[in-house]
């Protein structure tokens, strides 16, 4: 029982649908180019923000593109160890 206030008078949906994700569908669209490109767009931001020493590598899987930022020099190794620099720059992967 509500008191007749705007929020008691919430809109109902017009109408429901249904849709059934496609197995093959979803791993064609995991597997883009388009996914791989955004995928390397947010690595490339997580390693610069880490600083030097930080590469990208990413493939396309059996399954889904994927991206993965490495530490691939000593001194990038030994930030990451000590200060955690490429785990504090994950933001630098959110949406701008």
């Amino acid at each position: 029982m509500g008191c007749g206030c705007p929020q008691d008078q919430r809109e109902q949906p017009v109408s429901t649908s249904k849709f059934k994700l496609r197995r093959a569908g979803v791993r064609e669209l995991l597997r883009s180019e388009g996914v791989l490109r955004d995928l390397e767009r947010r690595a490339r931001d997580v390693a610069a923000q880490a600083g030097p020493g930080h590469v990208v590598d990413s493939k396309i899987g059996r399954n889904r593109a994927r991206a993965a930022v490495l530490a691939v020099t000593a001194d990038a190794r030994l930030a990451e160890a000590t200060d955690r620099n490429l785990t504090r720059a994950i933001n630098a992967a959110r949406d701008r």
